[in-house]
This record gives structure tokens, sequence and C-alpha cells, in this order.
């Protein structure tokens, strides 16, 4: 229980570094770039922590990403809605490991307010929970 605390911890601490620079009214490209970073950062806290969540609370040993979120959808943290969310985070955070294009990188850029409510929302019922 108290690995699963620290993980929460750490994963609050990054989405608040991600809401930090959303919070920018005009973002030059070198801060939507940095926002892009902090959001892979933040995703991969997230899904760790849900790891151990599932292991620690729930019995469930998901390995990867995907399955984590799938994971966390049949045991009650995600809504079907968001689930399908953190999906598409998941696959917006390989392609900006990957890669870098410049319409991309816009796209991922506007859906990160949005990523960043479904990640707070995923914290809070890992934390309600645990």
């Amino acid at each position: 229980m108290e690995r699963c605390r620290e993980r929460l911890a750490v994963a609050r601490q990054a989405l608040g570094t991600l809401d930090e620079i959303l919070a920018i009214a005009e973002p030059s490209k070198v801060a939507r770039d940095a926002a892009i970073q902090r959001f892979e950062y933040t995703l991969e806290a997230v899904w760790k922590t849900a790891q151990v969540y599932l292991r620690e609370f729930e019995g469930l040993d998901a390995g990867s990403p995907k399955g984590v979120v799938r994971a966390c959808r049949q045991a009650g943290l995600l809504s079907e809605g968001n689930a399908m969310l953190a999906l598409q985070m998941i696959d917006d955070r390989n392609l900006t490991a990957h890669t870098y294009n410049e319409s991309l990188a816009q796209a991922i850029f506007s859906r990160l307010p949005g990523y960043a409510h479904v990640m707070r929302i995923w914290l809070d019922a890992m934390d309600a929970s645990a």
C-alpha cells in the first residue's frame, strides 16, 4: 500500500507540472514542446501508478500501458469514455516519442487539457480506493 501512495504522490507532482505549463495563455513553440514532454512523463507516471494499484488492490497483473487501461476500466477506475481517451493518450504518447511532426505536435498539444483532466480523474479514483 505504501508503494502505491508513493507512486500517487509522484504522479500528482508530474501532473502539476503539466497543469503549470498548460496554464500559459499563449504558449510559444518551446512551451508547446515542453508541454508535450511533460505529458509524456506524466502519462508514464500515471499508468505505472495504476499498474501498482491493480497489483496491490485488485490482484491483477497488467504489463503494458493499454493492458493497464483496460484493467482499470474493468476495475471501475475509468469510465468507458475515459478509458477510450486514455488509450488515445497512449497512442499519442507513442507518436511523440518516435517522431517529430509540426502538425502532429499542434494536434497533440490541443488535446493535452482533456488528457490532463482524465489523468486527474484516474488518480482521484485510485486515491479514493487506496
